[in-house]
């Protein structure tokens, strides 16, 4: 017999109709749970139902049903932020896709720019010095005073041109806090790992610095006053026996304060768009 005769070739294995179903139910379902996410995406749902927290926006930012209709999602005030605290928002951060938004913690704003550059960026208004009066204003959001910013305060004009504020500082955390622990800090405030920024006017005006470079010797914590940028925001008063750090209501917002504190977590932290409220 001729080597050249081939053995006949196994027969493919049939796939059987039940194979073929379930394989087609799961191609089926694939296909629904990407339409549902991608129609989801574009109506804003998912990131509202996976929103945990109201997001922190920048000055002068409209309310936020306001905001969210006007900003484009254009970028512009994220490109031009001189300590890169904007950011925009992707699908599961918050509610609008590409919509800016700060995390203090990581980066605060701490106004290196003198007059809320993202405003002058903002092409559509969603970023505003002064709110149109038609557009509502929710109580304890209006400032009673323009902020004294410290950087400026030996200039003619040294207050910023906002009108209401971001959000409000609040003790979380007070069992946490060095200060009413009486506890100092030695070195820099949040590690060598940090890498967050802030301007410091008594090293350079205008170039915010690494804040792991910034060391301190303090015998008790008092950063979240010492490294506030407005006049009158934040003091240390004696409660209850204890120096502790008291809110006023010359403070916006801006989480230079969380960013700053020692403490992990953060005792002190800002409440997004919460009105300011006396105690």
């Amino acid at each position: 017999m001729s080597s050249d005769v081939k053995a006949p070739a196994a027969p493919k294995a049939e796939v059987s109709d039940a194979r073929k179903q379930e394989q087609r139910r799961k191609l089926l379902q694939a296909a629904a749970v990407g339409c549902g996410v991608v129609g989801l995406s574009m109506t804003g749902l998912l990131p509202v139902l996976l929103r945990k927290e109201q997001r922190l926006r920048p000055p002068g930012a409209l309310e936020e049903k306001d905001f969210l209709a006007s900003c484009i999602k254009c970028g512009q005030c994220v490109q031009v932020c001189p300590v890169s605290a904007l950011k925009p928002a992707d699908l599961v951060d918050g509610f609008g896709v590409g919509v800016p938004y700060l995390e203090p913690r990581k980066q605060a704003c701490d106004f290196s720019c003198d007059v809320a550059q993202c405003i002058l960026a903002c092409p559509t208004g969603a970023l505003v010095y002064h709110k149109p009066d038609f557009l509502p204003t929710r109580e304890g959001m209006t400032l009673t005073a323009k902020p004294v910013l410290l950087a400026k305060q030996h200039e003619p004009e040294p207050t910023l041109n906002l009108n209401e504020r971001m959000g409000v500082a609040r003790l979380a955390l007070p069992e946490a806090c060095l200060s009413v622990k009486g506890e100092g800090v030695k070195g820099p405030a949040r590690g060598e790992s940090f890498k967050g920024k802030k301007r410091w006017t008594e090293v350079d005006r205008w170039a915010p610095q690494p804040v792991k470079e910034h060391a301190y010797e303090l015998e008790r914590c008092d950063l979240c006053v010492r490294e506030c940028p407005l006049q009158g925001a934040i003091s240390i008063e004696d409660v209850g026996g204890k120096p502790t750090p008291v809110v006023h209501d010359a403070c916006i917002g801006c989480g230079v304060c969380e960013m700053m504190c020692p403490a992990e977590p953060a005792a002190i932290v800002i409440d997004a768009r919460a009105p300011w409220r006396s105690s």
